[in-house]
This record gives C-alpha cells, structure tokens and sequence, in this order.
C-alpha cells in the first residue's frame, strides 16, 4: 500500500563556478532501497517549490528528488530575473547535476530530469551541448519560442539592449491563463517569490539558444517524454513539433494535452499526465535504453549529409553562387589592408599561424582601415569563440595539473598538434604546479619554428621541446618517451571529417597515456557561420576550402571513451560553438 505520508524536504545550497550560492530542496527516498533520483528543473519566474507537488504526486518512494531556485529565482541570490548570461543559467545546470552526485552520491546516469517552460529549454541546451548520461528527459511546454504578440518584438528588444545596456521587461502573463487550477492561480497571485520581470539579455537569450537547439536536435540522444498544452497561450506549439521530430532519441514520446494551459505540470487535471510521467519513469529504470552510437556519424547523418552539401560547389550562375564569389572577393581585398585576412590567405585561414594570431588579438593593417577591417575580423563570432575555447583549455589542463599534483604525480604533457603550442605554454606558466616536461608536436614545419621560438620566448627550453610528427600516426604517439601524464588535442579534430583517422589518433594518444592521467580535448557541435567558412575561407591545405564537418558532443565523447578515457568535466563557449572537455584515462 503506498505511503501518503507526504514527504518533508531538506533546504540546502550549492556553489556555482562563479562563486554564488543557490538554493535547492532535497527530499530523500522514503523506500527500502533507492533507486535513482528525480530532478526538478521549474518554468521562469518561478522557483522550486512551485513543482514540490511531483513529489508525491508522481509516488516514485525508491527515488530521492531535487528541486533548485534558479539564480535570480526564488530563495536563490541575484537580482530578480537576472542571470549574467543564458549559458551560465546551463552551467549551473551541470554544476548541481555535479553537486548531487558528489554530495548525495547519485550517479548521472541515475538521474531523471523533469523540467518545464524555460527551465526545459535550460535542460534541452544542457543535454546538446554537455552530452549528460542521464536515464531520460521528460521536457513540458519548452518554451522554444515565447509569444511576444508585438510585431518584430524579439528585434526591437535587440535593438534596445544595444542602445540602452541591461534592462528587465515585465510578465504580461496572468495567473488565469497558466492554469485552470484555482488553488495554482491563488497561490501564484499570493507568492511573494514569484517574479515578473526577465532581464531582456536572457530573454534574448532563451530565444538564440532554443532557435539552436530546435535546429539542430538530433544532437541530443537520450531518451525524451516531450508533453506539449494544447491551449498554451505563452508559447508557440510548431518548434516543439520541429524539435520532437528532428531528436536523435532511439527513445522519445510526445503526448499533447488538450485544454491544458502553459502550466503543464500544475494544471488542475494533471493526474493522467503525471500518471504518464512517472511511467516514462519507471520504463527508464527498468530498461535502461542502450545508447545511441555515433562514432560512424561520418558515414551517414545530419553532420555528414551537411558537410557534404557544403562541399558541393555552387553555380556562379546562382543567386547564391554569385553571393559567394562576391564575398570572396571582398575577403581578397580585405587581405590588402589586413595582415589577419592576408595572414589567413597565405597559410590557411584554420593554420596554427592564423590560430596563434588570433589569440594574440592585436588588430594591424594598412593605416586606420586596415586596423578597422583586422578589428572587424578578429571580433567575428567563430574568433571570439576560439580565444575562449583557449582560456577553457588552459583552465581544465590546470586543473588536470593540480589533480596530478595531488596523487603525487609528475606533470609530463604531451600536445600531439600543437600548432604554435601559446596555450600551453601559458597554461604550463600560470600554474603553481610544476611541469616535469613538455612535448609540444606538429606537422608543420612552420609551426615547429615558431613554436620553438615562442619557448625560447618563455624561457621554458629546459622543460619543453617542440618536434615535427603526425598527430594519426598512432605508433608514433604510442611510443612517446617519457610517457605523459597529461595529453592535449586542441582544435585538431575539428578540420577532419573522417572519424576512423580521430580513431586512430586518440588510440594512440590512449596507448601512451599513463593510468589514471588525463586528456583535455576540444569539440565543436555547432557554428553559425559553416557556410561562410565553407564557400569564402581557404584551408591550410595548398588553398582547398574549409568545409568542416561538425562533431556533436555525444559523437566526441563516444570517440573519447573508445580509446580508454572517461570525461569528468567539461565547458562551453557562451554560443555553444566549442567545447573543451577533460577526461581521465580509465583503460579498456
């Protein structure tokens, strides 16, 4: 007989990685056994204790559950409404999906995910651009896309945060029309922690990363319970279609609900879908759906039919061809005045040259408009994105660093394509932890001569050496002396298509690798400007196009797992273009 005794909660917090402490309940199992747990994601405005009645609604007594107040939600800190940015709300995600199996000892891969609203946005973001083990997502009424019902709201709201900095734009949402529940309606118009206003650089960014993740929702392959109001008046219905019908899920579901306002989960006839939910559930643990392979994504696929048509070639006669040639040359004349555009011509716009200028960020040219148009270049999206993805990089290698330090380990690292090797040595430098040694490796004749320049520059000969060598040459790397402890691929992967040569590569780079020592390596799962890079940038390849084929982070991590490691921590750019993940090699 089931207990109805309702289950009391445990108030707690949790630290971000920018140092805030966030609230969130936790309610324990009340069974003989746990089985797994159940977290709570809730809707905007709103807070934790708005979805408390899952608990023992959904009568799952073998699972704990957590419930958190979102930064600038509930009892959590920060200004109402406010977050620094629509990603940092995603990391908190991951840092208390971290926080609870650290803390309270339940695995990820014990974990069901239930979120509403905003807050399933947050958990679809989380799941394409961090790849989480969990059992399964059960996603009601994401709110891809908010109905504004002003014409040209979204870029009117754009234009004004441009112009006027931070600002906060008010619910215009009423409590009558979230639910037809009269005990919901009055206790959100009695709650003094609801907020209505939402900073306008989340609302902008809620809709730049739902028009991201719909787009692109094959990426995402975890199980999915998608539960869809059929008389929402908050957010449109056609991107929960879309999003449902491009998921990569070997398991998803989707049940619409007719009547059911916005509140989904709080709706007054909710029993049927909770009594769905908690099904969903129990399926999850009882058959843990097999993952979904993607280490032949190269073969057949979204990612490969993508880079495939971009390597199409264009008519000139096309409306689009005739774009491309213009654009092309523009960048020729660009190259004139710009020593980053002319740089990029002469040694290939993805060469460890353009890269190592790129980090370096100091614009020069042909007097003020050549700086200008060099300013111009360098602060496009795909650039800012790569000198973040280098302060990433060198975060988890020092981080890798102080873990080895802390076993008691030597810091041997080992770069197998390390173009001109500036973020590793700054890494190396920046650390209190002393590297015993550094191999910094390259192709390139090029890079090997100024990456042994950029040493001497740092006065680290007595530690580093840079030599030539292949990065998929895997008895090469297999066979490196002294066996390092700490391994990088940054920005290697990315320019090859091809997953058996990444294979190869990361075999060896496992082979060499000591026990228990780890890899730090880059992604990238997505890029706005693909077709740009594709049709107008050349490579370092004597000239030929650059056309990428994106890598979706499950797809890398798999690769990553083949060879023996186990990924532990991971990071994202604010656009979610590249990712830098640490693993630890586990063996195989």
């Amino acid at each position: 007989m089931t207990d109805t005794t309702p289950r009391i909660a445990q108030e707690l917090h949790f630290q971000t990685h920018d140092g805030e402490s966030l609230f969130y309940r936790h309610w324990p199992a009340t069974g003989a056994v746990r089985r797994g747990a159940i977290v709570l994601f809730h809707r905007g405005h709103e807070h934790g204790a708005r979805m408390a009645h899952l608990v023992d609604e959904l009568d799952l007594p073998d699972f704990d559950f957590y419930a958190w107040d979102a930064r600038g939600h509930g009892r959590s800190p920060g200004q109402r409404g406010y977050s620094p940015s629509f990603g940092t709300s995603v990391r908190d995600v991951q840092t208390f999906v971290h926080h609870i199996g650290t803390a309270h000892g339940v695995a990820e891969q014990d974990i069901h995910v239930v979120a509403q609203s905003v807050g399933a946005v947050l958990i679809a973001t989380w799941a394409h651009d961090y790849a989480p083990k969990v059992r399964g997502l059960t996603l009601a009424s994401p709110a891809f896309k908010v109905k504004l019902y002003v014409p040209f709201a979204r870029a009117g709201l754009g234009l004004m945060h441009k112009l006027r900095g931070l600002f906060f734009v008010n619910s215009y949402v009423k409590a009558k029309f979230l639910t037809h529940d009269p005990e919901r309606i009055a206790s959100y118009e009695s709650d003094p922690l609801i907020s209505r206003p939402i900073a306008v650089n989340i609302l902008l960014g809620l809709y730049e990363a739902a028009d991201r993740v719909v787009a692109d929702a094959n990426a995402i392959t975890l199980p999915v319970q998608l539960l869809i109001s059929g008389a929402d008046w908050v957010v449109h219905h056609k991107p929960q279609h879309q999003f449902f019908e491009r998921l990569g899920s070997a398991v998803k579901t989707k049940t619409e609900l007719p009547g059911f306002f916005h509140d989904t989960l709080g709706e007054k006839d909710r029993a049927p879908a909770v009594a769905q939910i908690r099904e969903f559930i129990l399926q999850r643990f009882d058959a843990p759906a097999v993952p979904v392979d993607r280490t032949a994504a190269h073969l057949a696929g979204d990612t490969a039919d993508e880079s495939r048509a971009l390597a199409e070639p264009l008519s000139p006669l096309s409306a689009r061809g005739a774009y491309w040639a213009m654009t092309r040359g523009g960048l020729r004349i660009g190259g004139k005045l710009s020593n980053g555009i002319a740089l990029g011509h002469a040694t290939g716009f993805d060469s460890g040259s353009t890269l190592d200028y790129v980090y370096r960020n100091r614009p020069a040219g042909k007097g003020p408009l050549g700086r200008s148009i060099d300013n111009t270049y360098l602060n496009s999206i795909g650039w800012r994105g790569i000198r973040q993805r280098k302060i990433h990089v060198e975060e988890l290698l020092r981080i890798a660093m102080e873990r080895l330090a802390e076993m008691h380990r030597e810091v041997r690292v080992m770069d197998i394509a390390a173009g001109h090797g500036r973020y590793v040595l700054d890494a190396v430098l920046a650390s209190p932890v002393k590297a015993s040694s550094i191999l910094l490796r390259d192709y390139s004749d090029i890079n090997v001569r100024d990456g042994r320049a950029l040493i001497a520059e740092k006065g680290l000969q007595d530690t580093a050496q840079f030599v030539q060598a292949d990065a998929f040459d895997r008895i090469s790397l297999a066979t490196v002396t002294p066996r390092p402890t700490l391994a990088v691929v940054s920005g290697l992967y990315e320019l090859f298509p091809d997953n058996e040569m990444v294979q190869r590569s990361l075999a060896g780079v496992g082979d060499a690798v000591e026990d228990r020592g780890y890899l730090v390596y880059t992604g990238q799962p997505w890029h706005p400007q693909l077709e740009m890079i594709a049709r107008a940038l050349t490579s370092h390849r004597q000239g030929e196009a650059w056309v990428m084929r994106r890598r979706t982070q499950v797809e890398m991590d798999q690769l990553v797992e083949e060879a023996g490691f186990r990924k532990i921590d991971q990071r994202v750019d604010e656009w979610g273009i590249f990712t830098v993940s640490l693993a630890v090699r586990t063996g195989r």
